[in-house]
């Protein structure tokens, strides 16, 4: 029989649309948008404001990484043992008070010393948002479940680099600080809604590295990270690296063309996974992906030779990276959860997400350090040949390994 029709029935009766499931795609939305806020307009404030070179940029942004990746693999180890609800609420708060703390952050050593404390807190709470979700999703519509709720994500994606480019031409960097503040603490306030059942007790277990880190997932871990050096080369420095060129283009509208991408493919890639279609979807996103990542390698030339083509690519660039990851977002995460037994759930979610974590810091301080030795065409040169070797390695490796080692 094939998954459409083994899986198809059961999810048209189970109800994904709850209340909970509305609070925790609101909290996502808002606390997503502080986060997205700044991530094009930070690299302005360090170098207007800081007097930063391109390389002393990415090394204090990619600081808020190394401090995801230090907390990430305890966060899902404590979300397994004990109640999520009260972990991810504490998460917000301190992700809301990381926020204030740029405010008077007006030093070097203060700002590293903010992001390292403002990615502690990120990292416990996009582990535990991730696997509270899921928890109160039916889980025959998981893929569809997991889609919508990264849309919320993607609607802030759409919004925040927007809203933060704007009040940056128009306004001083302290609105922007003020408007993600806000937003995190609205974005509190209702994950403090989201109401949950008691878990069962889960017995103590001898602590050992499979409990901090899902063993199996590395090989998907490792591709995962591989994409995410162009993605985040892409979202950190893009804006910067056409900030001074004669074209036709709009940073803001660049942000909002990739998340329209990825909340359109997201509408669908959900269901294709909930048919038993997992790393198909994924070998689609990573390709569609690549194709806008090699684009990015002739935007600078075509730019000098016809602005107006290149403002043409500059959207099909958005468009391509946004449709491409949208549809592997969900499909990626339901292969950890796949991989991992239900007490283990936000284990797999931390080993995911520490697998983008760590390409994302990567990515950062390379594209950072590339653009200034060399060009941001190089970088994002650089930045396509590591996407081309993840789609090599889920294809030769990954797949086959999911295929010998997936539960469900």
């Amino acid at each position: 029989m094939s998954p459409l029709k083994t899986t198809g029935l059961p999810a048209t009766r189970e109800r994904l649309f709850t209340a909970n499931f509305y609070y925790m795609c609101a909290a996502n939305f808002l606390l997503s948008f502080a986060f997205y806020l700044l991530i094009p307009t930070l690299p302005f404030y360090l170098i207007e404001t800081m007097q930063m070179s391109k390389t002393m940029v990415g090394v204090s942004l990619s600081c808020y990484t190394l401090a995801v990746l230090l907390v990430r693999p305890f966060s899902g180890f404590i979300a397994d043992t004990f109640a999520r609800k009260p972990l991810y609420l504490l998460s917000c708060i301190l992700f809301t008070f990381a926020l204030i703390g740029y405010l008077p952050a007006t030093t070097i050593l203060l700002f590293i010393i903010l992001r390292f404390f403002h990615g502690m807190s990120f990292g416990i709470l996009t582990t535990t948002g991730n696997t509270l979700v899921i928890d109160i999703m039916p889980s025959a519509r998981r893929g569809e479940g997991l889609g919508y709720f990264g849309i919320t994500g993607n609607l802030a994606m759409a919004t925040g680099p927007m809203v933060g480019l704007f009040l940056h031409a128009h306004l001083d960097f302290y609105w922007i600080f003020v408007s993600a503040i806000v937003a995190g603490i609205a974005g509190t306030v209702f994950a403090a809604l989201v109401k949950t059942t008691a878990r069962a007790t889960i017995k103590k277990q001898p602590l050992s590295l499979d409990r901090f880190v899902l063993l199996k997932g590395l090989p998907a871990g490792f591709a995962f990270l591989l994409l995410a050096i162009p993605y985040s080369m892409t979202t950190s420095y893009m804006a910067l690296s056409v900030a001074n060129l004669p074209f036709h283009g709009n940073s803001g509208l660049f942000f909002t063309v990739m998340s329209l991408g990825l909340i359109l493919s997201r509408l669908s890639s959900g269901k294709q996974v909930d048919r038993g279609f997992v790393t198909q979807t994924i070998r689609k996103g990573i390709f569609i992906g690549v194709v806008g990542f090699v684009g990015e390698i002739f935007l600078y030339n075509l730019i000098q030779v016809s602005p107006v083509a290149g403002a043409v690519l500059f959207y099909a660039i958005a468009a391509c990276i946004g449709y491409g990851f949208g549809t592997l977002f969900p499909a990626w995460n339901t292969l950890f959860i796949n991989l991992a037994p239900n007490d283990r759930r936000a284990t797999a979610n931390s080993t995911y997400l520490t697998g983008w974590d760590v390409g994302v810091g990567i990515g950062i301080y390379l594209g950072g350090h590339l653009a200034e030795v060399k060009s941001f065409s190089f970088a994002f040169a650089v930045g396509t040949a590591f996407a081309l070797s993840a789609l090599i390695f889920f294809l030769c490796y990954v797949t086959p390994h999911f295929q010998k080692n997936k539960l469900r």
